[in-house]
């Protein structure tokens, strides 16, 4: 419950606007590890790593400025697909920062990745697929997203890593020659 009061609070009572803050520039997020967040082995659980992860995109978001801009067009994030994996545990009362940033965009999906440290060392790292849907449920090109959000970049993607792009196309989420945006 927690992790969701945390994202409801950065959703609609955002942090503030980073000046300068661009686009493809890393956010940082930093959260505790909770007593709810641990599974019977007393370290994180999995689904509690997609609930932070939750937290620090809309934290990407806020600091973009963007919560308001979206609002007023009517659009909303939600996931299309996402991995994680795991090299350390988090345990209890940890502090965990995650740092989140936009790896690039086809005509489908923006990609972001999600890298989870704890006491300077990697604990995990999750990759998004994520998609904005207008208020009629539509999906809304990641072009007209990009340039809402990132007005210090044109619309054209940095080329993704490979394994990205890889697992894009495993998972089905990549842009296909066929697809309709």
């Amino acid at each position: 419950m927690t992790r969701m009061i945390q994202l409801a609070r950065a959703s609609l009572l955002p942090r503030r606007r980073v000046p300068g803050r661009g686009l493809l520039d890393p956010s940082t997020t930093v959260l505790r590890v909770h007593p709810g967040d641990l599974d019977l082995y007393l370290h994180v659980n999995n689904g509690s790593y997609l609930q932070m992860m939750d937290v620090a995109r809309s934290n990407l978001i806020a600091d973009l400025g963007g919560f308001p801009l979206l609002k007023d067009g009517g659009w909303y994030p939600v996931v299309a697909a996402s991995t994680v994996t795991y090299k350390r545990s988090l345990q209890l009362f940890e502090r965990v920062e995650i740092s989140t940033r936009v790896l690039g965009w086809d005509a489908r999906v923006v990609y972001i990745e999600q890298v989870f440290t704890c006491r300077g060392r990697f604990s995990a790292r999750g990759w998004v697929a994520g998609r904005f849907l207008g208020r009629d449920g539509s999906r809304v090109a990641p072009a007209d997203v990009v340039a809402l959000l990132g007005d210090d970049v044109g619309v054209e993607s940095p080329a993704l890593p490979e394994d990205l792009a890889a697992w894009a196309r495993s998972v089905d989420v990549a842009h296909r020659e066929t697809d309709r945006a």
